[in-house]
């Protein structure tokens, strides 16, 4: 019966706590549930939504990566170097995908083939992926990008008065949503961070999820950095700093076990909203941001504690 509870909490307590956070704040403000701040909320946690969604996958198979913030950079600054250069602005989208695609594949590579630790492999190339960026950027923003329609759609368009953005992450969520619940794909992620040992034995290429993963996680990453990119209409050299922190703090609050082979990718859009909703609300009460470091990472110490008492 208690363990029942607890794995009900477990699942719940999440959207209980962005609900609990969401009424105070209401007191709090009378700007916080304004249309207008909900609908620009929705645009700010895009980004880390969709970084997170990554990170989830994995950290499902056991893994972290901290290269994330370097990647989306990398790829921003690559896809913003192409439109300034005058290259059409989707096929200099698609290209900067491919270059996050292949930035996850040298992780997955690193950690499958090398045997080196995620934690370390991730370290090593988030330095890398920066020092490249820098080098690609000469350590300035680039500018004077591109006019198209589309591309400034990306991060600053409205569909029926939604941030276009927000609609990218719902879509992109509820496809990956369906990849981990209904395919032969999400078992095998479950199986691999559950029991890696048992999935190989059971036919599973365990090397290959995970390179799948990586490779996913820094397509997210770059296709966060257009969204950046886009809004802000250049690319600056130091963009999705500490982003990978954001990221893993939304999957933890989500209620995925940072061991591996428990979790929900609903749970992390719940957990990307709450830190957006943390961040909006001390924003909207002039909260120092010193103070709003203090209250995410309690907030988060918080989840990981509750975590660890479900168990």
């Amino acid at each position: 019966m208690k363990q029942t509870l607890m794995s009900n909490f477990s699942k719940l307590g999440p959207l209980i706590g962005l609900l609990l956070i969401m009424i105070i704040l209401s007191i709090l403000s009378d700007n916080f549930l304004t249309v207008d701040n909900l609908l620009n909320l929705l645009r700010q946690i895009s980004i880390n939504a969709l970084i997170a969604f990554g990170m989830t996958f994995v950290i499902l198979t056991g893994g972290i990566d901290l290269s994330v913030g370097s990647i989306l950079a990398f790829g921003s600054a690559l896809t913003a170097g192409m439109l300034a250069s005058g290259m059409d602005p989707l096929l200099a989208v698609l290209i900067g995908l491919l270059a996050g695609f292949a930035m996850g594949a040298l992780n997955g590579l690193v950690i499958t083939k090398g045997k080196v630790a995620p934690f370390i492999a991730t370290l090593a190339t988030m330095t890398v992926f920066r020092g490249a960026t820098l080098v690609y950027t000469e350590g300035r923003p680039i500018t004077g990008l591109s006019n198209s329609f589309t591309f400034e759609m990306i991060g600053g368009g409205y569909v029926f008065g939604i941030p276009f953005p927000a609609i990218l992450m719902l879509v992109v969520f509820v496809i990956l949503f369906f990849i981990l619940r209904n395919t032969v794909f999400g078992r095998q992620v479950y199986s691999v961070g559950g029991n890696e040992e048992a999935s190989i034995l059971s036919g599973i290429k365990a090397d290959r999820v995970k390179i799948w993963v990586y490779s996913l996680t820094g397509m997210l990453s770059v296709l966060g950095g257009i969204i950046l990119t886009s809004r802000l209409n250049s690319a600056q050299p130091t963009a999705g700093t500490m982003y990978e922190l954001d990221a893993i703090a939304a999957v933890v609050l989500g209620g995925t076990s940072l061991a591996g082979g428990r979790g929900r990718i609903a749970g992390t859009l719940v957990g990307a909203l709450i830190i957006g909703v943390l961040d909006n609300g001390l924003n909207l009460l002039n909260v120092s941001s010193f103070y709003q470091q203090i209250v995410k990472g309690g907030v988060i110490l918080l989840a990981v504690l509750l975590d660890r008492k479900s168990k």
